[in-house]
């Protein structure tokens, strides 16, 4: 899927959310689960690299397996049963509910590896705490979520696209929000092409040296990433 795809895509979840949500809470539920399909996916490639069988992941991929527990989380630094995957989500088909969505994140932040609590804690935080706004009842909010995992379902996770898929979104979706909502939103985005520019000059002129400071004293933020200085809107 390349980006004019995906961008076609995100945009086609964020009109289904349209008349649910403010524009400015889309990237909230779509990163949301998108980030929660990739971080489920990798516990099934890891599982599967591990010789289990997929019949055999809800058997082995469960909560009060401290051996099974230890295993993913120290290799993930997290750990999400087999009930709470995101592809069991899809194949429960008209069984899918909302409730799945809440205990799944629930879980998630219950289950992290405590050194790497700081990585993931409270991610899912505003998806969690967002849900009921997708509609008066958990019939209307189950179908509001069933619609958006149908179209993310074919976002690949997998770093086959050759590109940062969740950078791509999250900056796909500021961009938009910016343009539609005024200076006020706006002064929040720097688009990607004056980013990259004023990062080609900063860079030139400090080729050669060992070390930079930097002082933040307006936005955009400037930060210094890998020996190389970029700007993050």
């Amino acid at each position: 899927m390349d980006k004019r795809q995906l961008a076609s895509r995100i945009w086609g979840s964020a009109n289904t959310m349209r008349s649910k949500i403010e524009a400015q809470e889309y990237k909230d539920y779509i990163l949301g689960f998108i980030f929660y399909k990739f971080l489920s996916d990798w516990v099934e490639r890891l599982m599967c690299a591990s010789d289990v069988e997929p019949d055999e992941l809800a058997e082995v991929l469960v909560g009060d397996d401290p051996e099974t527990v230890e295993f993913v989380q120290y290799r993930l630094g997290y750990f999400i049963a087999y009930n709470n995957l995101y592809s069991t989500w899809r194949a429960a088909g008209s069984d899918f509910n909302v409730a799945n969505v809440r205990d799944a994140l629930a879980a998630f932040d219950r289950l992290l590896l405590p050194s790497r609590a700081h990585v993931f804690k409270d991610i899912f935080r505003a998806l969690e705490t967002g849900l009921s706004k997708l509609g008066s009842s958990a019939t209307s909010q189950t179908k509001a979520i069933k619609d958006l995992l149908d179209l993310i379902n074919d976002i690949p996770t997998d770093g086959s696209p050759g590109y940062d898929v969740l950078g791509f979104i999250y900056e796909y979706l500021i961009s938009k929000f910016a343009a539609n909502s005024g200076k006020k939103a706006g002064e929040f985005y720097t688009p990607h092409e004056v980013s990259e520019v004023m990062s080609r000059i900063v860079a030139a002129h400090i080729q050669g040296r060992d070390t930079i400071t930097i002082y933040e004293a307006f936005s955009p933020t400037w930060i210094q990433n890998g020996g190389t200085v970029a700007l993050a809107a």
